[in-house]
């Protein structure tokens, strides 16, 4: 399993995780998808959509790239959730794509009342 699943419902929009460009959206092996090429040799894929987008289109982060459908296989999401698969590689090496995801600076806070 190369990818990380999100969980969502069908019919819910897929944005681009950075800017790029597409360089595949349409069915493949018996599913949709759609994937974007990004600065630094990154390539992100989005499984199974509805593609909003096209082959040599640019989007931006954020953009609708497509809608989220049923059927990825081996979706643990309770209905009626579904799964989006997010994968990223640069030259055939896959990463964790949520190591990619900027997160806000955590600062613990004392609690009321300790000394």
């Amino acid at each position: 399993h190369r990818g990380v699943d999100l969980g969502g419902y069908v019919g819910e929009q897929v944005v681009a995780a950075d800017s790029g460009l597409v360089l595949y959206a349409g069915p493949l092996a018996g599913r949709t998808l759609v994937s974007v090429e990004h600065l630094g040799g990154l390539r992100t894929t989005y499984e199974p959509i509805a593609p909003a987008v096209h082959v040599g289109d640019r989007v931006q982060r954020g953009d609708v790239i497509g809608t989220l459908l049923a059927g990825h296989p081996g979706c643990t999401a309770t209905p009626p959730m579904v799964c989006l698969h997010w994968g990223v590689h640069r030259q055939r090496v896959y990463l964790d794509p949520l190591r990619l995801v900027e997160a806000d600076l955590i600062r613990l806070l004392p609690w009321p009342g300790d000394d």
